[in-house]
This record gives C-alpha cells, structure tokens and sequence, in this order.
C-alpha cells in the first residue's frame, strides 16, 4: 500500500470520517461502511486532506487548467487543493464550480468561474454510483470545457452489472478516475492494524 493511502486512511478512520456498521446511501445501496467528508472540514483537517489531493495529482501527472468542484462538497475541497497547488508550482490554477439554482443576473449561468475551451479536472469526496459524475461532465461540457479527468478520494468499487463502477464510467465516459484510496484498500489496512473482524464484513460484500 502506498503511503499516501495509509496515511488517508489512518486520519479518515481517526477522525471517524469513516463509519462501520449499516448504512443506506445516498444513491439507495446499502453499505457497511460511511464516507463522510465533511469531517475533514469539521475538525479542521481540510489542509491535510487538500495535500493528499495534490500529492495525488502531481503523480498522476493530469493535464488540466481549471479544477472543478460540484456544489456543495466539491466547492471547499476544489479551493483548498488549488491552493495547495498554487503554493507549490509556477502555473496558477483557477476553481469554477456550479450553483444549485442557474443565475440570469450578473455574471449569470449555471457555473461560478469558466471553464470554457478549458481542460477541466473534476474534484469530488467519493464515487459510488457515478450520478454525481455525470452530472458535473453535462455541465462541463454545456459551457464548453473538456475533461481531463476526476480525482476522488476514496473509490467504493462499487458494482453494476458485474463491473466496477469506476471502471465502467471510464469506458463510458472515456475519462480516467482517479482515487487517494479505495475499498480494496480500506480492508488491507484493517487488516494490518488488528481490525480483521471489521475487514472479513467488508471483504464478504466486495468483489475485486
């Protein structure tokens, strides 16, 4: 496991951002596990998690101009890692993100900031059934922007149809996603930090 994964995965678990039992997400799937990342931003660990973002960006070495974030999650985490970034390299990166309710006043549109004839990276907390995704890529587009890719960070593995979700949207889509972390991942650290009796659930209910 890479160190920039158990090092995610020690603060998430620490700072319970990550939640064992039984839950009913947001997409209507039930999971024995909760990924709230909100709790980065609660306790005041946005800068940690924001350089972890951008330790896993400047790896995957994407090409991008803008960093979009998705209203509301998407709009701290898309602000914290341009700065992060903007401290760190010469090349300035701007934000954008979206409104909830389209503006047709002022500046007016569905989008704070531009993306247009622009290479955009979307920025967003985790990946389970790719609603989000496909929502943010429409808007994207709509206003002229190209996507260079997603960076999440942590990737459920949900499946659809026998498929992980994250790998069908990129044959969908025909962006890569990017992740800090995963499912697979989660269990191999609960299973190297005594915590197999929590590993052997989620290992029951995940299908590599």
């Amino acid at each position: 496991m890479a160190d920039i994964e158990k090092r995610f995965l020690e603060l998430a678990i620490d700072l319970e951002a990550i939640l064992f039992g039984e839950f009913t997400l947001k997409s209507g799937r039930e999971s024995l596990y909760f990924f709230n990342i909100a709790t980065f931003l609660e306790s005041g660990h946005l800068g940690e998690l924001a350089e972890m973002y951008s330790e896993k960006i400047t790896e995957c070495n994407i090409d991008y101009d803008v960093i979009f974030g998705p209203s509301y999650k998407g709009i701290p985490l898309a602000a914290a890692v341009a700065t992060v970034l903007n401290q760190k390299a010469s090349k300035k990166t701007p934000i954008c993100f979206d409104r909830k309710e389209k503006k047709d006043h002022g500046e007016g549109g569905a989008l704070v900031g531009s993306v247009t004839n622009k290479k955009v990276l979307i920025i967003d907390d985790v990946l389970t059934a790719g609603t989000a995704l496909k929502s943010s890529i429409k808007l994207i587009q709509e206003a002229g922007g190209t996507i260079s890719g997603a960076i999440i960070a942590l990737d459920r593995q949900e499946q659809d149809e026998g498929e992980q979700v994250c790998k069908k949207l990129e044959n969908e889509l025909n962006i890569p996603i990017f992740s800090i972390s995963s499912l697979e991942n989660l269990i191999v650290y609960l299973e190297n930090t005594n915590q197999k009796d929590i590993a052997k659930k989620l290992k029951s209910s995940f299908k590599s």
